[in-house]
C-alpha cells in the first residue's frame, strides 16, 4: 500500500473513532455520567489503529507536511485520551469537561488536517 492509501485508511479509522467520541461526549455532557467502558475501549482501539498506521506511513513511506502536523496533533490527543481514561474513567471519577474539550479539539483539528492531506492533495 502506498502512502496515500495508508493516509486514507487511517482517516477512515479515525472517522469511526470520532463517531464513538461524539457519542461518549454526548453521554458525559448530556447524561452527566461517564460513558461505558466498552465504548471508551472501542474508541481508543480504533484511534490507536489509525495512529499506528499513520506512524508507519510516516516512517516507511513518507507523508506530506500537513499529515505530519496531523500526526503530532493526534499524538497529543491520544495522550490526553489515555490520561482521561487512566486517571478518571477507570477510577470512576467524572471526566473533566475541560480535558474532554481539549482532547476533542486536538483530535478534530488533527483529523481535519489528515482529511485534507489524504483527500485534498495537501
Amino acid at each position: 500500500m502506498d502512502a496515500m492509501g495508508m493516509l486514507q485508511t487511517a482517516t477512515a479509522l479515525f472517522a469511526f473513532a470520532a463517531l464513538g467520541g461524539v457519542v461518549m461526549a454526548a453521554i458525559r455532557l448530556g447524561a452527566k455520567r461517564n460513558p461505558p467502558a466498552w465504548l471508551a475501549m472501542g474508541h481508543g482501539l480504533l484511534a490507536g489503529a489509525g495512529l499506528t498506521l499513520l506512524i508507519y506511513a510516516a516512517l516507511a513511506a513518507g507523508i506530506p507536511g500537513t499529515a505530519q502536523i496531523a500526526l503530532a496533533l493526534l499524538l497529543l490527543a491520544a495522550a490526553g485520551g489515555a490520561f482521561m481514561n487512566l486517571v478518571y474513567h477507570w477510577k470512576q471519577k467524572p471526566l473533566p469537561t475541560g480535558l474532554l474539550f481539549g482532547h476533542a479539539g486536538l483530535a478534530v483539528l488533527g483529523f481535519a488536517l489528515l482529511l485534507f492531506a489524504a483527500f485534498g492533495g495537501g
